[in-house]
């Protein structure tokens, strides 16, 4: 529990959506850590956001628990590919599949991608994110708010509604909440309110879906180092990251893998519509 990094932290600031090796403390996703049993063995999964961040630390969870990953992301650059090597060098298949999840079009292309070359789909993991900081309600553009709003909450509708009819008994949801859907941070007032938009909707569709043997559920992450820090947040925020929970430091991708793997397991049967808390000691109802 205290062998991470903890503020003040080196202040900075890179573009967004931003970059792992550019992150300073590098996060830790568990490429050294996480060790696999077999839990996920045979099982096909999508990762959205999965080149970086909770994301690249899931696709390494699951892969190392034996599952196929295809990992989508906004853009092409090295993190993408940098995950893939992981998953492989876990001798596992990884696809990686590009785009904007603003489009609904692409949500049903990357599933069909899914179906095609993993050959179906277990688990889908909802991830991506888009976030921003404004400290004033006038500072959030119409077009800054729709965006958010396309990629945090109506992709997972789009992904979820093209997988399912690709799904047997027995697969996993689960969508990326955050601590801000219980403890909305003002200065994230767009992205927040589409984290308590995911925790309903995920409440809904575990009660939707439960008749098909399928589960739906939430992880709700605390204050994380992955590289969308340091791309939307003041350098002055970024180096005091993570102070405001119990624990006084920011959560490492690594450490909320098991969550995911937990959620994914076949053996979770009966874990349907729940939201698990990653937060570092800080209680959300």
């Amino acid at each position: 529990m205290t062998d991470h990094p903890t503020p003040p932290l080196p202040e900075q600031q890179q573009p967004m959506p931003g970059y792992t090796n550019r992150m300073d403390p590098k996060p830790d996703h568990g490429e050294e850590s996480y060790k696999g049993s077999g839990k996920l063995e045979g099982r096909k999964a999508v990762i959205t956001g999965g080149d970086s961040g909770i994301g690249r630390a899931v696709a390494i969870a699951f892969a190392r628990e034996g599952a196929d990953v295809l990992i989508s992301y906004l853009e092409e650059h090295e993190d993408a590919k940098e995950t893939q090597r992981l998953v492989e060098e876990a001798g596992r298949k990884a696809v990686l599949v590009a785009g904007d999840f603003q489009h609904a079009a692409h949500c049903r292309d990357l599933i069909d991608r899914a179906v095609s070359e993993l050959g179906g789909i277990d688990i889908l993991v909802n991830n991506a994110a888009h976030q921003a900081t404004f400290s004033e309600i006038g500072d959030i553009s119409d077009e800054e708010w729709e965006l958010t709003f396309k990629v945090n909450i109506h992709a997972m509708f789009y992904l979820v509604k093209a997988a399912v009819p690709h799904m047997k008994p027995g697969s996993s949801i689960i969508n990326t909440a955050s601590i801000n859907s219980d403890k909305p941070n003002p200065s994230l007032l767009a992205y927040a309110t589409t984290k308590g938009a995911i925790q309903n909707y995920t409440a809904g569709l575990a009660q939707m879906l439960a008749e098909k043997n399928i589960r739906a559920n939430c992880v709700a992450p605390g204050p994380i180092w992955t590289p969308l820090i340091p791309s939307t947040m003041p350098a002055e925020k970024v180096k005091e990251f993570g102070s405001q929970v119990p624990m006084k430091r920011p959560g490492q991708p690594a450490e909320l893998a098991t969550a995911y793997v937990m959620l994914a397991d076949p053996l979770s049967s009966y874990v349907s519509g729940a939201t698990i808390a990653v937060t570092g000691g800080q209680p959300i109802l």
